[in-house]
């Protein structure tokens, strides 16, 4: 396997929220308001596709800290 990662120094994500931040359409910010953020599909999307390609993807985060997300992808011989 080789694993991505990718870390930002953003507002976070709360605990609550994490395990929803690969749904559909889920926003943590709930507002219609697109200034904080996009329509909620770009990770779903990422998800899927690499499930598809046989890795996973997780996502650590900290309030006021910032979000590191990783995924994995078999390598192929």
């Amino acid at each position: 396997m080789v694993w991505v990662e990718v870390n930002d120094t953003g507002i976070g994500i709360s605990p609550e929220d994490l395990p929803h931040v690969f749904d559909r359409f889920w926003r943590a910010e709930r507002s219609r308001c697109r200034h904080s953020g996009g329509t909620g599909i770009g990770l779903a999307i990422t998800r899927r596709l690499v499930e598809l390609q046989g890795g996973q993807i997780e996502v650590e985060s900290e309030l006021g800290r910032g979000s590191t997300f990783r995924f994995s992808i078999p390598i192929v011989r």
